[in-house]
């Protein structure tokens, strides 16, 4: 996985940044389906940064935390 480490503030933990090929391989899915999840509104929610989309790895761990819920319902 390529991860891009943004530090903030001294006082702060560093952002860790995701790509959507890194995303993909977390789900065990393709590139193509995470940017259609993105298209409709589902999955992690990313930042555009130039052509790329990045996503945070907190937002990671809240979408993993709502499949789970959504499992837990089911």
């Amino acid at each position: 996985m390529s991860k891009t480490v943004v530090p903030t503030t001294e006082t702060e933990a560093p952002v860790v940044w995701h790509t959507t090929a890194d995303v993909a391989e977390r789900y065990r899915t393709t590139s193509g389906t995470v940017r259609y999840w993105r298209h409709i509104g589902f999955g992690p929610k990313g930042i555009k940064v130039g052509r790329r989309v990045l996503y945070s790895a907190t937002e990671l761990a809240r979408f993993d935390e709502a499949l789970q819920a959504q499992a837990l319902t089911a």
